[in-house]
């Protein structure tokens, strides 16, 4: 196999401007859609004393928001594979932009709940439309390392609603930090608009990534242009979909609990609340470097073979929740513990809804697997608030506890599965031949 560095000198100065161009507005199209997305988490408290809410119930409106992003990627993941990415990644961020403008003039709850359920649905199209739109421009050989970076899209948009929402919010009060949001991500939809396209074909150049040879993917899937619905309900229901869906559960379980619970943890250890949010950040950033090395390692050291780098990170996570059982008995040893998670969590993470997705079944099946994936995990992400919830009432340190031994067994599941897709995958290597159609160019 040629390293990425031989590839990347055989593609063509239009192909190379082109691709550019395509990682740049995709990068910036799912930071876009997170801007529209977490607007609301930032303004919770704000809106609820502004508008009489007792504080729990806003919880309502974001577990109806999580239950319709959920519906919603099994949406996307079919109108995505019909009609393809630039379709869902146009259509999904302009509805949203529109339900987070009404968000602005809102003042009953029974409103935001509406809008916050279709605003769930739309935003679903978000990482299938950005997985789909990198799908044809990056072949094997770089598609993990390239991806690893890539896929710190969803924390440049986090970051960046946290800053240009949360100044909004100090300066002129929530609505404003909508409806300036709103602006930034309606800049970002015309550069979608301009600047994405599906494959390279659509703007005149030779294809980058070649046809998806029968046998060459750990699923067989119909490559036409578009499929039926039967074609879409046997991708769906193949082993090894369903394998990646229901790790992608347990990881979306882990990930949104500590999100959620974290801070609460910390302050429990007896760090005031905002040490408590500092220190709980060392999972999110440690997690960085793990996005970031399991694509270099899926390139150099495991050559193409996703399930083998998701089961070895899967061991990661039992070390990590079994250090932070014994050892993290002091605020600052449960963050550092815990940062041992991230680094492991988040690159099975991105991996199967990112590299993953796009190998399993070809480029052209990679929209539709990546929101099979992530709608099937997202009931994880569901289920993790309401049952963590449970555990640490009444007595908040035994459910820490408690959350901490159902974390541990949640990771070996996890390891369990990806173990078994690893195994049955056995032998199977992405095909290159997409280097030489894009040197014929």
């Amino acid at each position: 196999m040629s390293g990425p560095a031989t590839f990347l000198s055989k593609l063509s100065s239009r192909q190379v401007a082109w691709r550019v161009r395509i990682l740049l507005a995709s990068y910036l199209g799912y930071a876009g859609f997170y801007v529209v997305r977490k607007a609301f988490t930032i303004c919770k408290t704000t809106i609820a004393k502004d508008l009489g809410w007792p504080l729990g119930d806003t919880a309502h409106i974001w577990t109806a928001y999580l239950v319709a992003y959920m519906a919603g990627m099994f949406l996307s993941s079919y109108i995505g594979r019909r009609w393809g990415p630039r379709v869902l990644l146009l259509g999904g961020l302009g509805l949203s932009l529109l339900c987070n403008l009404m968000f602005g003039f809102t003042n009953s709850f029974a409103t935001f709940l509406v809008f916050m359920v279709f605003n769930g649905l739309f935003q679903a199209a978000g990482w299938p439309g950005t997985v789909g739109a990198v799908a044809h421009w990056l072949r094997p050989g770089e598609r993990g390392t390239i991806m690893g970076f890539w896929s710190t899209n969803y924390l440049f948009g986090n970051m960046l609603v946290k800053s240009l929402g949360g100044f909004l919010l100090g300066a002129y009060g929530w609505r404003w930090s909508f409806w300036g949001c709103t602006l930034a991500s309606f800049g970002i939809w015309w550069v979608l608009y301009f600047w994405q396209r599906t494959r390279p074909q659509d703007v005149g150049l030779d294809p980058i990534v070649g046809e998806t040879a029968p046998g060459t993917t750990e699923v067989q899937a119909p490559q036409a242009e578009r499929v039926t619905l039967g074609e879409y309900f046997r991708l769906a229901s193949s082993p090894v979909i369903l394998a990646m869906g229901a790790s992608y559960f347990c990881i979306k379980f882990l990930r949104y609990a500590l999100d959620s619970w974290l801070p609460a943890f910390m302050n429990l250890q007896g760090l005031d609340v905002a040490r408590s949010s500092y220190y709980s950040q060392v999972f999110d950033f440690a997690g960085l470097g793990g996005v970031i090395l399991s694509g270099w390692a899926l390139d150099r050291w495991f050559k193409g073979n996703w399930a083998a780098v998701c089961a070895v990170m899967a061991l990661g996570v039992i070390a990590g929740y079994g250090a932070v059982i014994a050892f993290g008995h002091t605020p600052l040893a449960m963050a550092l513990w815990f940062g041992l998670v991230g680094f492991m969590l988040y690159g099975p993470d991105t991996l199967l809804c990112g590299a993953a997705s796009v190998q399993v079944a070809g480029a052209r099946n990679a929209v539709a697997v990546a929101g099979l994936v992530n709608g099937m995990g997202s009931a994880g992400s569901v289920l993790q608030e309401e049952v963590i919830g449970w555990l640490v009432r009444g007595d908040p340190q035994a459910g820490m506890r408690n959350t901490n031994l159902l974390a541990l067994g949640m990771s070996i599941l996890l390891a369990c599965l990806l173990a078994g897709v690893a195994w049955r995958t056995r032998g199977r290597r992405p095909s290159n031949g997409g280097a030489k159609t894009a040197a014929a160019g």
